[in-house]
């Protein structure tokens, strides 16, 4: 990694160096790279174990942004103005079901994902995945999270409408239903199988992607998690508002298309698509069910006419 391609820098460097002199020796000697490239490079060079530097960095990056992006939402459910725009406004979360969700997700962060995250280095690094610097591009990073965000939907939706299946549905996916009118902080609220399960999608959809193009950035592959966070909370937030996605790009799911899924129990699998549902006629809601009820009708109209 950046150990081979900065070597200059680090020949002075031992076990009491400040990060902050790291950083100010890679900025002197390597002007070439931006201020973000810099910081990335220092961490490494810091660090002295990329695996520990990878692991430290994926779970902080986590818990900041889970927990961050949920926070709005909190704020949003205590203030009466906001349940105008709430989906089931007879269903506001109380605090300590709050409470109880955020504390069973971080168990969750710690015991079951931390050693996922810490695994996750030597094995997209063995794959191909690159962590050094210079970053990729702006628009190759944009056009490997539109891929994700495809490969995602598709694993997501498939494994979620298997998790439905009477048998699963009861032993793995039962618990993230325990909220019929979901929250932000519901997001990662389930059982240990189901995160790895679902995950894949998340983490190993790129890496299936590395390993067969050899081109992937790390870099990507956070902005790519931090979009996939911000996605899973804001759909299961139960908010709908004017400005939401999917009254812009009809094909988004979003919190509309999500909320109807856990009052229903059924239909609209997909994450972050329309597309899956419509096709497989899967749709939840009033309106699909009127579609189907129409389509039924002229059919055995169509029938009788013959």
């Amino acid at each position: 990694m950046a150990t081979a391609i900065l070597n200059a820098t680090i020949a002075g460097f031992n076990s009491t160096t400040t990060y902050t002199t790291v950083f100010e020796e890679i900025s002197k000697y390597n002007v070439q790279l931006n201020y973000f490239e810099r910081l990335w490079a220092a961490w490494y060079l810091w660090m002295q174990n990329d695996t520990l530097a990878t692991g430290i960095m994926s779970f902080v990056m986590h818990e900041v942004i889970y927990f961050g992006r949920s926070l709005p939402w909190i704020i949003i459910d205590a203030i009466p103005y906001f349940n105008r725009y709430k989906l089931q406004n007879q269903k506001v979360p109380s605090w300590r079901e709050q409470w109880e969700c955020a504390a069973l997700v971080l168990l969750s962060h710690c015991t079951v994902e931390l050693p996922q995250i810490w695994l996750f280095h030597p094995i997209a690094v063995y794959f191909g995945l690159e962590y050094g610097v210079p970053f990729p591009p702006a628009w190759k990073i944009a056009m490997h999270i539109a891929i994700f965000f495809v490969l995602e939907d598709t694993w997501h939706y498939w494994f979620h409408r298997a998790l439905h299946y009477g048998p699963l549905y009861r032993t793995i996916h039962k618990l993230h239903h325990t909220y019929s009118a979901p929250f932000g902080l519901v997001a990662e609220y389930a059982s240990p199988i189901e995160v790895m399960l679902l995950a894949f999608g998340t983490v190993g959809s790129p890496i299936v992607w590395v390993s067969i193009t050899g081109d992937l950035h790390m870099i990507t592959m956070y902005l790519w998690i931090v979009f996939r966070l911000f996605q899973a909370i804001d759909a299961h937030s139960g908010y709908d508002f004017p400005w939401s996605l999917h009254h812009f790009l009809p094909i988004w799911a979003g919190a509309e298309h999500h909320d109807v899924h856990h009052e229903k129990f059924i239909g609209n699998y997909a994450s972050s698509f329309r597309w899956w549902d419509y096709f497989m006629d899967t749709e939840a809601g009033a309106e699909a069910s009127k579609r189907r009820r129409d389509k039924k009708l002229a059919q055995i109209r169509a029938k009788k006419a013959q």
